[in-house]
């Protein structure tokens, strides 16, 4: 099959300028191996800092190279578990909804790449400070946790900054990307790669209930919303600015606007909600996938959606400047 050899890929020596979105409780060890394995990089999901649950997806990793994404405001809260998980040697972590700075030097110390996930601006400024050495720019059509930029304005526009600022730090794009236009786009935009989250979250691969992925086949674009209920119904106390697009259900068509009555509910409600999402119910729970959904209509392994993904952007890149298509 063709490859795309960008700036990416020769950095982190990676066939196919592609890497898994750090998604968690759904990117696991498994689904981070196969990536790798299929010529991207694989991320596995930190979340909020299960050391056992770590310790035992970079076991199924299998001595893959992999990398690790966390959710920065909840690692502050235990940075020593940053410490343990640097003794996996990841090729890189990830940074997501927090200030990276404090982490950045013992990241770098265990050489690691630091990829900082941006929202806004001042997210990427945050960044280029602590030396990021990729940023992603994240749409607000990703999936879970995110803002409000949308990716088609952001991504050019951090590109530009990056090209000023920063110019030896690498690119990725986020948020609303599921195939080969996709790909294509994000580096005629000026981007280095990808972040696959939603498409991936539809991986056999993926830590995810078999309700939870049929539900993603029956959704489309229109059928995920911004919102707090999840991580009400969750008693996750999120940082003001950040939403997560979750599928739209019974669960949030109950509470939508009745955020408060949730709140007050939460003793029924909580375990409710996780006996659901246990269950793999799709329609009493929060289903974590974003707009793409409306692209996809089948769960695949994750080497056959890159490969898809990469032979169809090789197609529609010849011809420009801004990647390298090489045929087998």
């Amino acid at each position: 099959m063709a490859s795309l050899s960008t700036r990416l890929t020769q950095a982190l020596a990676l066939q196919h300028p592609v890497v898994s979105a750090p998604m968690a409780f759904a990117g696991g060890g498994a689904l981070a191996a196969a990536v790798s394995r299929a010529g991207g990089l694989g991320l596995i999901g930190g979340g909020y800092g299960d050391r056992s649950w770590l310790d035992e997806q970079f076991q199924a990793a299998a001595g893959e190279r992999v990398g690790v994404g966390f959710i920065t405001w909840s690692l502050q809260k235990s940075p020593s578990l940053l410490t343990e998980v640097l003794t996996h040697r990841p090729v890189a972590v990830m940074l997501s909804f927090g200030d990276p700075r404090p982490f950045a030097n013992e990241i770098r110390a265990a050489g690691a790449s630091l990829i900082c996930q941006c929202q806004d601006m001042s997210h990427v400024k945050e960044a280029v400070d602590a030396g990021a050495a990729l940023v992603v720019a994240q749409g607000t059509e990703a999936g879970g946790h995110g803002g409000l930029r949308g990716t088609l304005s952001f991504v050019p526009e951090v590109a530009d900054y990056l090209a000023r600022q920063a110019p030896d730090t690498l690119l990725l794009a986020a948020g609303g990307i599921a195939d080969g236009r996709g790909l294509a786009a994000s580096l005629l935009l000026g981007a280095d790669g990808v972040l696959l989250g939603t498409r991936l979250w539809a991986a056999s691969e993926a830590l995810v209930r078999e309700g939870h992925h049929r539900a993603i086949i029956d959704t489309n674009g229109d059928g995920t919303l911004r919102t707090t209920l999840a991580d009400i119904a969750r008693e996750i106390p999120w940082p003001r600015g950040f939403t997560a697009r979750i599928r739209r259900n019974a669960f949030t068509d109950r509470w939508q606007g009745r955020e408060e009555a949730l709140a007050k509910d939460i003793a029924v409600e909580a375990p409710r909600y996780r006996q659901a999402f246990f269950d793999g119910d799709p329609d009493n729970t929060g289903v974590w996938f974003g707009e793409a959904a409306g692209l996809i209509d089948s769960v695949d392994p994750a080497a056959t959606i890159i490969e898809r993904m990469v032979s169809d952007a090789a197609s529609r890149l010849v011809g420009h400047g801004n990647a390298r298509v090489v045929m087998p």
